[in-house]
């Protein structure tokens, strides 16, 4: 999609109005970084986004990375486009100055990988994991492995991945069979890995695997895993890339999507054993890289929104373009003017929009270091906006017709590409089941009541707006009590040990949409403001009454089913035995 743009103004409004970054910045005494700043960041980035990584998003699609005897060759062009990205500083945003970073808040990273999500998904997923990489290692390794692959990691001279998945160890990783032996200094890892996301490429001279494997001695389950860095070529006495290391990717897999991007089968020890240095402690693998995890979750959250926005790119031009009505003096116009194609349109524009506040907020939250409410808000960002971007892409192709269907357009790829964000970092069950359980039963409801509690104050006020508002304040308030009584219910129901698993989905996709509409309220009320107040830009500010209206008023109604549904129970979903299935 080579004439993709970065929404510039509505990620400023969403960060200058929603986030408030510049007293975000102040708060954490971040003396040098404002809001004008961040808009010369976003700007530039997309010039990269539109003017190289966009054009490569076909490329990738078409000619697929191969695997050869020096390993995976990635596709023509993203080599060159990933050396832009590195030399520009891209990679150091967000992490710290003491290896080699800028220190930005985490919520103007998020703002910027949008971009390069939007302009070439599959591209932006091999930063993506290094991001998580450096997470993990930063809060968990020793001084040593922070001093020796942090900086090249920082700079983006060396990637990073994440390997947890076996072939009989998916969302279960207590089965994880991959093994750990001490040796000396080091360990001895053996074993196979799958689905691993740009795990062998030529685009660094160095790749770090993060690896989970287990220990001869460790204890059952979960319990007993353990972290790794496992890197492609171990270092020298100057610490720079030297002996190859015995871990290899030995395949690739045929996907749906995010063609560009290789999904490697990575075998561990064949010619005696990959060197691995542990991470933290023995047997405390899994929560750290639940660090890495949850930081991804909120990435693929924000990758949602991404392929959102450029299918309605996509699309938006296409409506425009296509001509197809017929005026009573045989003059001709195009399809953008149908009722049903501006239904389409306004619920993708809506949607990317409420996508974006949400994904935004929630990075915020992580620089705020309010711990409750990204933990809530995580599960919501990654099941909600990967869920609702199905329907989007969707739509993206329904604009188009027939042409839709047919790859040349471009329309199909995205709603491929998109495909794949409910599975990965956690299906969409597995989201919704720790907001049901770990963010929401597990302390009585305490975050999410405080969640609520916040929404009730601004509906309030956007209730107070009135005029054209008066029915779309009547569907937050509606909404907002479909979430209490969601609420109270799975308090409630918690005894029928089914009853938190089958209302789990409903149950978070009725907060994503409620998120959603709070989100678009407050936008809504800090756009008449500015409008009353004589500043910003008119059109985009009634632009964004309208959006925050529609939304509202056609999106909001779904709480009600997800209620229904949740308070339907569990008795109808388990009551076929298993052969009747």
């Amino acid at each position: 999609m080579s004439d993709y743009k970065h929404p510039l103004t509505d990620a400023e409004f969403v960060l200058n109005e929603l986030v408030q970054f510049d007293q975000l910045c102040a708060d954490a005494g971040l003396e040098d970084i404002n809001s004008e700043l961040a808009s010369v960041i976003l700007t530039e980035a997309g010039k990269l986004g539109s003017g190289m990584l966009a054009p490569l998003n076909r490329t990738g699609d078409l000619n697929h990375p191969v695997l050869g005897e020096n390993g995976v060759q990635q596709t023509e062009g993203f080599s060159e486009a990933y050396k832009e990205y590195v030399e520009g500083g891209w990679a150091t945003l967000t992490a710290a100055e003491e290896f080699g970073g800028q220190n930005l808040p985490n919520v103007l990273g998020t703002a910027v990988n949008e971009v390069w999500q939007t302009a070439n998904l599959a591209f932006a997923l091999c930063p993506l994991l290094s991001q998580g990489a450096i997470e993990s290692i930063s809060h968990h390794g020793s001084d040593d492995l922070k001093e020796h692959y942090l900086p090249k990691l920082v700079s983006g001279e060396w990637t990073g991945t994440m390997n947890l998945t076996e072939s009989d160890a998916g969302t279960d990783l207590a089965a994880v069979k991959t093994k750990a032996v001490r040796n000396g200094d080091h360990y001895l890892i053996t074993g196979q890995k799958i689905f691993i996301t740009w795990g062998d490429h030529q685009m660094t001279d160095n790749i770090l695997h993060l690896v989970l494997a287990r220990l001869p001695d460790a204890p059952a389950g979960v319990k007993g895993i353990s972290l790794f860095i496992v890197p492609k070529f171990l270092l020298d006495e100057n610490g720079n890339p030297g002996k190859r290391n015995d871990a290899y990717a030995v395949s690739l897999e045929h996907k749906l999507g995010i063609h560009g991007s290789p999904t490697c089968v990575m075998s561990f020890g064949d010619n005696g054993g990959a060197v691995g240095y542990l991470v933290g402690e023995e047997n405390k693998g899994l929560a750290y890289m639940f660090t890495m995890m949850n930081h991804a979750r909120q990435g693929v959250g924000l990758q949602g929104l991404a392929v959102s926005e450029a299918a309605y790119q996509h699309a938006l031009q296409y409506a425009k373009d296509r001509i197809q009505g017929t005026n009573k003096d045989g003059s001709r116009y195009p399809i953008i003017r149908f009722p049903d194609v501006r239904r389409m349109l306004m619920t993708m524009k809506s949607g990317t929009e409420a996508m974006r506040a949400l994904c935004l907020v929630a990075a915020a939250e992580a620089d705020r270091g309010n711990a409750a409410r990204v933990e809530l808000l995580t599960p919501i960002v990654k099941g909600w906006v990967t869920e609702f971007a199905q329907e989007l892409t969707y739509l993206g192709v329904q604009i188009h017709g027939g042409m839709g269907f047919i790859e040349e357009t471009g329309a199909a790829q995205f709603y491929r590409d998109a495909r794949i964000l409910t599975i990965y970092e956690g299906t969409t069950g597995i989201q919704a089941l720790d907001l049901v359980g770990r963010k929401t039963l597990m302390n009585g409801g305490e975050s999410l009541q405080a969640l609520l509690d916040e929404m009730a104050a601004d509906i309030a006020q956007f209730e107070s707006l009135g005029g054209q508002f008066t029915l779309a304040a009547q569907q937050c308030r509606t909404s907002l009590d479909n979430g209490i009584a969601a609420r109270q219910w799975l308090l409630d129901s918690a005894a029928d040990k089914n009853a938190p698993g089958s209302a789990s989905v409903n149950f978070m996709m009725l907060f994503g949409f409620l998120c959603g509409g709070w989100l678009m309220a407050k936008s809504a009320i800090q756009a008449q403001a500015k409008l009353d107040a004589g500043e910003g830009n008119p059109e985009f500010l009634q632009s964004k009454l309208a959006t925050a209206r529609f939304f509202c008023e056609h999106m909001l109604p779904r709480t009600q089913s997800c209620l229904a549904s949740v308070m339907a129970g569990s008795e109808s979903i388990m009551q076929l035995d298993e052969e009747q299935l």
